[in-house]
């Protein structure tokens, strides 16, 4: 009998893969646990549509992850922050702050678990954070600290 995985399943195989199988293993273990699905021409049919179905959003979601990057790398941040009479700022520019910053100046949305900061921003002067944006596409975004 011939099964097309629907999950992975350890000793067989990783999901969308066809498997020919004992009858009585497919049909009772595999079917019946919702592991594996019948390999009919129908079934086989509307995984493959369904797979193209995501390498296309995945290519969008790319694309779209590309475009948001040339924009970050092309854009200069400018932050105000309190500083302190030793010329230190007061607390440091969190991640939260560029992005809440970014979408206010920018209108560019990034989640703030997206950017990474190295060290601590704690005085002014103009620094560099990367953004990671999704399928291993990354941006450097240039913030310039000013006291405010």
């Amino acid at each position: 009998m011939k099964v097309l995985l629907i999950k992975d399943v350890k000793t067989l195989g990783k999901a969308g893969e066809i498997k020919e199988v004992a009858d009585g293993y497919g049909k009772n273990f595999l079917i019946g646990k919702g592991l594996a699905l019948q390999a009919t021409n129908e079934v086989i049919a509307k995984h493959n549509a369904e797979q193209k179905k995501l390498a296309l959003k995945e290519e969008e979601e790319i694309k779209a992850a590309k475009e948001l990057a040339e924009k970050i790398n092309a854009t200069k941040l400018t932050i105000r922050h309190k500083v302190g009479a030793n010329g230190q700022l007061i607390g440091s520019v969190t991640n939260k702050e560029i992005s809440e910053e970014l979408e206010k100046q920018f209108s560019i949305m990034v989640d703030k678990k997206s950017i990474v900061v190295d060290n601590k921003l704690k005085t002014i002067g103009i620094y560099e954070v990367s953004c990671k944006l999704g399928h291993s596409v990354n941006a450097t975004l240039k913030i310039d600290i000013i006291a405010g």
